[in-house]
């Protein structure tokens, strides 16, 4: 990336042909297939507990996803702690909060990237209400517009267990992706976010497993990756 401003390695850019890239276009083959008979257009990440490289996923994922020449939106919804604008160098003076509050519309917060086909709505302005803003009709009405002008739609949400924003925002998506890091997450915090996320009906697409060894032989629905950044 150009920018001074950019703190979080998108390594699916910058190193394209580098194995790490290549586990994020397996992670995005993985998801396109994950339901054959539905459309999954608009997909979430969250995670038990900060930290664990879920922005750096969707980050990634959504420059794999453009590089596949989707046309692709990626929000900030983490409103409490944003880092989106950092990542992709733009600015925070207008995003996902102003729309909805109805400072702005939709068009005026959508910014374009260095990266191509990629365009990002930053969180803008911290809210006192993020929950509330996220349960809005607002936010199911903006989501609605973006499946029309975007062919994926992708959320970044805070931690599930800190808040309940990433339960609300996947009753709205197609599918949640979970990230959790090998070497910090405790076995009842990974029971408890899953649960949290069943109990809405949330759909799991499936689990980004970061910070581990990739082992031979395994099959499952994991994406091994490491020296990730979060």
């Amino acid at each position: 990336m150009s920018k001074a401003t950019n703190k979080r390695h998108l390594i699916s850019f910058v190193e394209p042909k580098s194995p790490i890239s290549e586990a994020y276009r397996a992670l995005r083959t993985n998801i396109d297939f994950s339901s054959v008979d539905d459309n999954i257009q608009v997909i979430m990440t969250t995670s038990a507990s900060p930290g664990e490289g879920k922005s750096t996923t969707i980050s990634n994922l959504a420059v794999v996803y453009a590089q596949a020449d989707k046309k692709v939106i990626l929000i900030d919804s983490d409103m409490r702690k944003p880092t989106m604008h950092h990542t992709f160098g733009v600015s925070n003076r207008k995003g996902l909060s102003s729309i909805l509050s109805r400072q702005c519309e939709i068009n005026e917060a959508v910014q374009i990237t260095d990266v191509p086909n990629l365009s990002v709505i930053t969180s803008g302005p911290i809210p006192p209400n993020p929950s509330e803003m996220v349960a809005s009709q607002r936010m199911s009405a903006l989501i609605e517009e973006l499946r029309k002008m975007f062919d994926i739609v992708l959320i970044d949400t805070p931690p599930t267990l800190a808040v309940t924003d990433a339960q609300i925002v996947s009753t709205k998506c197609d599918g949640a992706l979970l990230v959790l890091d090998s070497g910090k997450v405790k076995r009842d915090m990974v029971i408890k976010a899953k649960q949290q996320l069943t109990q809405v009906n949330a759909k799991i697409l499936g689990v980004v497993l970061n910070n581990v060894k990739q082992k031979n032989g395994d099959g499952y629905y994991y994406y091994y990756y490491s020296n990730a950044e979060n």
